[in-house]
C-alpha cells in the first residue's frame, strides 16, 4: 500500500513484505521494536545493540552502506532517519510500522527517532 509524501519527510515508506511469525517478530524484529540488521538483507540479523525500543532519539555510530531496518512497532509508530545526532538534521527517510522492513543506506544518518503522530523532528532535506 503506498502512502503519499509527506512535507515534513523526505521521503515515506509503507508496504509490508517480509515474514512475520505467530508470536509478533517480522523478520526477527521483536513486536514492539524498531531493528537495524548487520547489512542490508534481513538474513543477516540483528547487529549487537541494534533493538530499539523506546520513543525519541537513539545515536547511531558507525553505520555505513546499506542496513536492513525493521519497523515492528504498532498503533501508527514511525522511526525517521535523521543526518543530526539527538534527533536533529535532515529527515532522510521515515518508516511506519504494520510492519515494514527496508534496505537503507545509513551513511549520512547520525539517529534515529521513534515516534507517534504527525509531529517529525528532522527537517526535510
Amino acid at each position: 500500500m503506498a502512502v503519499p509524501a509527506i512535507a515534513a519527510a523526505g521521503l515515506v515508506i509503507a508496504a509490508t513484505s517480509g515474514s512475520a511469525s505467530a508470536s509478533g517478530s517480522y523478520d526477527g524484529c521483536p513486536y514492539g521494536a524498531v531493528c537495524i540488521y548487520n547489512n542490508g538483507s534481513p538474513d543477516s540479523g540483528i547487529e549487537s545493540g541494534g533493538i530499539y525500543w523506546s520513543y525519541g532519539a537513539h545515536n547511531l555510530s558507525n553505520q555505513y552502506g546499506n542496513h536492513y531496518v525493521v519497523n515492528n512497532q504498532y498503533g501508527g509508530a514511525w522511526v525517521e532517519m535523521c543526518t543530526g545526532y539527538n534527533g536533529t538534521g535532515d529527515g532522510n527517510e521515515i518508516i511506519y510500522g504494520e510492519p515494514y522492513g527496508d534496505s537503507i543506506d545509513l551513511t549520512p544518518i547520525n539517529s534515529i527517532w521513534l515516534g507517534t503522530g504527525n509531529t517529525y523532528p528532522c527537517t526535510p532535506p
